[in-house]
């Protein structure tokens, strides 16, 4: 099984490529560049549908035949203010010339041509409280299941104050048997501040086959193939994260591990 722990392979530019073949699934994608004003990115998507995530800076976008103008607001992803985020279908090219320092994501997924490009946020993006006690944590929803912008993927952002719990109680999308739970692949791209901080990542199936507890560092990203996936932001730094899932249909359906369910029922 390939390491479920990315660390990022440089500073500048492409600092993380993560595709189905590497990470030994079907589905999810993930790439992250870190540009200087006047530098530039461009891919084409092939068959696979994606969002561009503006996570911090300003960058002029080209893409699928269209000027989209500039894109991004937040200097600081710890500003939790909405995304700028890109949606492009399959068979489309895509090109950005960064204006500021910028991060951007490229999460992907196998497209079918079913939606047509689309900008995503800030319109329409609301940070949404979730959770309570140390279990509450803020979530910017881009590309959710309620949100019919995709084929396959689902995005979101979770922020996670320092001290709290997220992804939270433990649960699983591992199989594929909806109504009851669906099969999804799921990515984790980790911000901390500081950024000299860390958080810690428990990935473990309920049989114990699998089970690593991680420490992740500004930066990190995290590969949840199965099983229970909960994070946990230490005292004086909080935590922010990107998900990126997919599957073979776009619904999330979970079910909880049941030494923690008995949390769900408390909390209702």
């Amino acid at each position: 099984m390939p390491d479920l722990l990315c660390k990022p392979f440089g500073t500048h530019g492409k600092v993380h490529e993560i595709t189905p073949a590497r990470a030994g699934w079907r589905h999810v994608g993930f790439s992250l560049y870190r540009l200087r004003p006047g530098e530039t990115a461009a891919e084409a998507t092939g068959a696979r549908e994606v969002i561009l995530v503006m996570v911090e800076g300003k960058a002029a976008i080209t893409a699928a035949g269209r000027d989209w103008g500039t894109l991004g607001a937040r200097m600081n992803v710890f500003e939790k203010t909405p995304p700028h985020c890109l949606y492009l279908p399959n068979g489309t090219e895509w090109s950005l010339l960064a204006e500021t320092d910028c991060t951007v994501a490229v999460c992907s997924a196998p497209g079918r041509g079913g939606h047509a490009p689309r900008r995503i946020g800030p319109e329409g993006i609301t940070l949404t409280e979730r959770g309570r006690g140390t279990n509450t944590r803020h979530i910017n929803n881009i590309a959710m299941e309620a949100e019919d912008y995709c084929d396959s993927l689902l995005v979101t952002e979770v922020f996670t104050p320092a001290g709290h719990w997220s992804s939270y109680p433990s649960h699983r999308h591992d199989e594929d048997d909806f109504p009851r739970i669906t099969y999804l692949e799921e990515t984790y791209y980790h911000r901390l501040n500081p950024a000299s901080g860390f958080g810690v990542q428990r990935v473990y199936t309920e049989d114990g086959t699998l089970d690593e507890c991680m420490a992740v560092h500004d930066g990190d990203v995290v590969l949840v193939p199965r099983g229970h996936h909960p994070c946990g932001a230490p005292y004086g730094f909080e935590m922010y994260y990107l998900n990126v899932m997919a599957g073979p249909r776009r619904n999330w359906r979970f079910l909880p591990d049941p030494a923690v369910k008995w949390i769900i029922d408390k909390d209702g």
